[in-house]
């Protein structure tokens, strides 16, 4: 269901019924024109023959549009997801975080109006998994992007969110859709303090709810 919702947004899959409105499509647009989605799967899908620089550099590649202006955005945008110095480094070469990192970077590189993550930290290790929370705040503060986020963490989902939707499971449905309500820049030390736990509880008996309305 969740990976489904965010390939429909994505224009990937056609909705069964129903239809598809985003408000940032082009008047009168079901879907968002090329390059202005980027996509950051539960896997970071690198090509393994290529260096960072060049899996960065596929979305231009795939656009025939490869010059001085996408280059010089190739790499400000490892340097922005914290990977200055790996640059012509191998996805073996790197730890699973790292190539989560460059999987980020090739999603913004096209400055999207609009990112989606399914899943993309759910396989890292608690340390990694925290940085990475950090760093994709910093991101997004710093540039607006809307940005639709999956994951099975209620801790997660109200550290980074403004809005959360509870899913149930299959058929797909939105049984909540909350305000997170929680002071921005976010902080580490939010998730220590009484108000983050309230609404971590929050969602959590919003999600107990849909998971026994499914079993009904």
């Amino acid at each position: 269901g969740k990976t489904t919702l965010l390939r429909i947004i994505a224009g990937l899959s056609e909705p069964s019924e129903g239809e598809r409105r985003l408000s940032l499509a082009s008047a009168g647009g079901d879907r968002m024109p090329r390059g202005r989605v980027g996509f950051v799967f539960q896997d970071p899908t690198l090509m393994p023959w290529s260096t960072v620089v060049d899996n960065v550099l596929l979305p231009f590649r795939l656009a025939r549009r490869v010059g001085p202006d996408e280059r010089g955005r190739v790499g400000a945008e490892i340097r922005a997801v914290g990977l200055a110095g790996f640059e012509r480094a191998y996805p073996h070469q790197l730890s699973g975080g790292m190539r989560m990192r460059v999987s980020i970077a090739r999603a913004l590189v096209t400055d999207p109006d609009l990112l989606l993550l399914d899943e993309p930290f759910a396989a890292l290790d608690e340390i990694t998994r925290t940085a990475l929370n950090e760093d994709l705040l910093r991101l997004w503060e710093s540039r607006g992007t809307t940005v639709v986020f999956v994951t099975h963490s209620v801790f997660e989902s109200v550290y980074l969110s403004t809005r959360i939707a509870v899913m149930t499971r299959r058929p797909g449905r939105i049984a909540a859709d909350l305000p997170v309500g929680l002071p921005q820049p976010r902080e580490r030390d939010l998730r220590t303090s009484a108000n983050y736990a309230a609404v971590c509880a929050t969602v959590s008996n919003e999600l107990a709810r849909a998971m026994a309305g499914a079993k009904e």
